[in-house]
């Protein structure tokens, strides 16, 4: 029963935590943009994300057959 002395001031101390932790997290935008990720994975650009020099020539694409 003394145990319960111990373990509400920490249960209290650990929701207060956790609710800190969401509001927090919403105020800094966390939870602005839940679907624009998702979107950018499917629309994805088959472009280099390396940049390109400008005076670099651009890379040359093979047209003979596979071995």
């Amino acid at each position: 029963m003394e145990i319960l002395y111990l373990l509400i001031p920490i249960a209290i101390l650990l929701v207060a935590a956790m609710v800190a932790g969401f509001v927090w997290a919403s105020k800094s935008g966390q939870f602005d943009d839940l679907e624009g990720p998702a979107h950018r994975i499917l629309m994805d650009k088959d472009e280099p994300q390396v940049p390109v020099p400008k005076h670099a020539a651009p890379p040359k694409r093979r047209t003979g057959k596979r071995r």
